[in-house]
């Protein structure tokens, strides 16, 4: 943001500068140039004056002598010519522009009248001495252009020197107007994604910055404390179902089994399948409890080895899995890592192996494996079983979606937040040659810590 200000307003006023500056400096140097010329018209007219006095009226030359001789102080080159083309006065110069005098004076007694040739080093005017219909010669004054050439020059420094000093001056408030807005958006940015990995206590500070934005750190902070007292209440009805559900269970499981008991081979069975139906009761609670805290859950999000998880997981599985005739094989490339909450990858794993497991028939096989794919990581659980239809795949992952579902039908919802807590995606494809394939696409940590480095960098 403050790079973008800066730029913004530097080139705006540059834009300004070059229409504003320029022109001003044309016109003063144009100022410049005819104020040089006027001045140097005007001392050879004082010169033609003078000399006219002598050549008409035959008076003492003193007066032009004088003049011409200040005029050869000053640097300048005077001569007086008269009716003939004869030099009458002069500095002992011959300096004129274009280096042609005789054709300047020629020209002027052909056609009375002032002339102005100019060079690179000079400027000459010729003035006729005398009235127009009675010329008796030429005053003609030379004067280096290289004082105007200086005075041009510094003046477009100045200008320069001011357009550079505005240019600098408009950066360092642009840069401070760019960090007084910046730094408190950056402060809301970084609160807002602490508050999406799981800080739920994160605030954005309302001391700096525009209204504006102290208005929205504002109204962030609310945001925040409603999502954590909302979450926190979340996870204190969660706690409370599952005290006072699972206690009465647990104590009417007791009383049937102390039932079952004394009682005859018919009861016996009828509490025999109303215990199992208060298992699948106890199981389903277990379920929903278990996705209640799943999204109620807002885990700060931290590297894991997926390799080494996988590993572990079909380890433990493996007895189940023998015991089924079912083949349980692990196949992740070495050091792979994710990026998950604490302790999700396990219960995602349990949970889809446990699904393969319940779906295989004895003989089959079933497979974990991982590999990288750019930014992100790949995780499977293939199965050659049953698979699903299309139809079940589709809602497998919603609440009781699952109508082929052995279970309580929960498992697969778990595994959908869990996974797409942090970023991630979960997909449910059929195996080549039947079966099902379990598709988790996580975030890789590198990338992750390598994303939030870039946009810490970016805070001015």
């Amino acid at each position: 943001m403050t790079r973008r200000i800066t730029l913004s307003v530097l080139a705006l006023l540059t834009l300004v500068l070059v229409l504003a500056v320029v022109p001003l400096g044309v016109s003063m140097a144009q100022r410049e140039r005819m104020s040089f010329r006027d001045e140097v018209a005007g001392d050879a007219s004082t010169i033609s004056a003078a000399a006219e006095e002598h050549l008409s009226d035959h008076h003492s030359d003193a007066e032009a002598a004088q003049l011409v001789r200040a005029a050869g102080r000053r640097g300048d080159c005077a001569t007086v010519y008269d009716i003939s083309g004869a030099v009458v006065l002069t500095t002992r110069c011959a300096d004129v522009a274009d280096g042609d005098g005789a054709s300047l004076v020629r020209a002027v007694l052909r056609h009375p009248g002032t002339r102005v040739v100019e060079d690179d080093q000079w400027l000459t005017t010729a003035v006729p001495v005398g009235e127009t219909d009675d010329t008796v010669g030429v005053a003609v004054l030379s004067r280096s252009a290289d004082p105007l050439d200086d005075r041009i020059d510094d003046m477009w420094l100045r200008l320069g020197l001011i357009a550079t000093g505005g240019l600098a001056a408009a950066v360092g408030v642009s840069l401070l107007l760019g960090r007084w807005v910046g730094r408190p958006v950056h402060a809301v940015a970084a609160s807002a994604r602490k508050l999406g990995e799981g800080s739920l206590d994160a605030r954005a500070p309302q001391v700096s910055g525009p209204p504006e934005v102290r208005q929205l750190a504002a109204a962030f902070n609310t945001m925040a404390a409603r999502t954590e007292a909302l979450v926190h209440g979340h996870r204190a009805v969660v706690a409370d179902v599952s005290h006072q559900l699972r206690t009465p269970l647990a104590a009417l499981r007791l009383r049937l089994d102390l039932l079952a008991t004394g009682a005859d081979r018919a009861t016996a069975e009828e509490l025999v399948r109303a215990q199992e139906e208060i298992a699948r009761l106890s199981r389903l609670v277990d379920g929903l409890l278990a996705v209640a805290r799943a999204e109620n859950a807002s885990p700060r999000p931290v590297p894991v080895r997926a390799d080494e998880v996988a590993a572990e997981r079909v380890r433990a599985w493996e007895p189940v899995a023998r015991e089924r005739g079912v083949t349980l094989v692990a196949r992740c490339a070495p050091r792979l890592s994710a990026y998950l909450g604490p302790g999700d990858l396990e219960q995602v794993l349990d949970n889809l192996i446990a699904n393969s497991l319940d779906a295989v028939p004895a003989g089959s096989t079933v497979s974990v494996d991982g590999t990288r794919r750019q930014d992100r990581v790949v995780l499977r659980v293939v199965d050659d079983g049953p698979g699903m239809s299309a139809q079940a795949r589709e809602s497998a992952f919603r609440r009781f979606g699952n109508p082929q579902a052995t279970g309580t039908g929960l498992g697969l919802a778990i595994v959908h937040r869990l996974v797409t807590a942090v970023g991630g995606t979960a997909e449910l494809l059929p195996t080549p040659g039947g079966g099902l394939t379990v598709r988790l696409t996580l975030p890789r940590p590198d990338t992750s810590s390598a994303k939030t480095r870039d946009a810490d960098a970016a805070a001015p």
